[in-house]
């Protein structure tokens, strides 16, 4: 773990490259047959990694005989169980900035970090294990201009409810509150949309979640709910039922 906190970083932004080129006309055909051949790859790939959700990632990772590895959005698993720990597929901003310009292209979302024997790696969507964490490789994170939080939990009575920070004065105005003290718990998550935060909430000793206009996202049947960066990265939440055995579910309480 300590490995997986010195190297990995989630505030980067992603680069997108894209070229056009004209050719003549007596090549037609040779990019043609080169254009289909790429076609085809790219469908095989997808057939691995379906789309049954465009707001996930097309790779899970999931707990399976004490390791980790990796689903489809099917549940199969692509990459198999064998790490002590596996994040989703995101930028990681250690090598985005190395001084190794080669290395660079690892520390985007198209690889993941992993570890296993307390040795970090970041792997490609097919498992392969493309580079091995070194310190002396590595650069340092660019800090991104902190996005002010719109709401905060507030406690009153020994409950808590949710406010917005610029508005709220009078805690004795229940129309000041977005959501009045009513929860034994509550922890806003970290996520892109700081206007419509995803809210772990806890109510009868269960867990759920719930957005800042009261509505239930995923319904409180659970014994815990993680507070981590599982649904800034992968719009997902990691839960458990029992405290022990923790999975991956979506805004629509689905399991993966």
């Amino acid at each position: 773990m300590k490995n997986v906190v010195q190297f990995f970083c989630v505030f980067i932004s992603i680069f997108v490259f894209s070229q056009t080129k004209s050719v003549k006309k007596p090549i037609v055909k040779t990019i043609s047959k080169t254009t289909v051949k790429k076609t085809l790859t790219s469908t095989k790939k997808n057939n691995d990694l379906p789309v049954l959700n465009e707001e996930l990632p097309v790779l899970i990772p999931k707990k399976k005989d004490g390791n980790f590895g990796y689903v489809n959005q099917k549940g199969k698993f692509i990459i198999q169980p064998e790490y002590h720990i596996a994040l989703f597929f995101y930028e990681d901003c250690n090598l985005l900035n190395s001084p190794n310009l080669k290395l660079r292209k690892f520390g985007s979302a198209d690889y993941a970090t992993v570890e296993k024997d307390e040795i970090s790696y970041r792997v490609d969507q097919k498992g392969k294990r493309v580079y091995q964490f070194k310190q002396s490789e590595l650069g340092k994170c660019v800090h991104k201009e902190y996005v002010q939080q719109l709401f905060q939990a507030y406690t009153m009575n020994g409950f808590y409810g949710i406010i917005e920070k610029a508005t709220f004065q009078n805690p004795q105005d229940y129309r000041q509150f977005k959501i009045y003290p009513q929860y034994d718990y509550l922890y806003i998550l970290e996520g892109d949309d700081v206007s419509n935060p995803m809210i772990i909430a806890s109510k009868n000793n269960v867990f759920g979640i719930i957005d800042v206009n009261n509505n239930v996202i995923v319904p409180f049947e659970y014994a815990d709910i993680k507070r981590n960066f599982s649904w800034k990265m992968g719009k997902m939440f990691d839960v458990s039922k029992d405290g022990k055995n923790y999975y991956y579910i979506d805004s629509k309480n689905k399991t993966y």
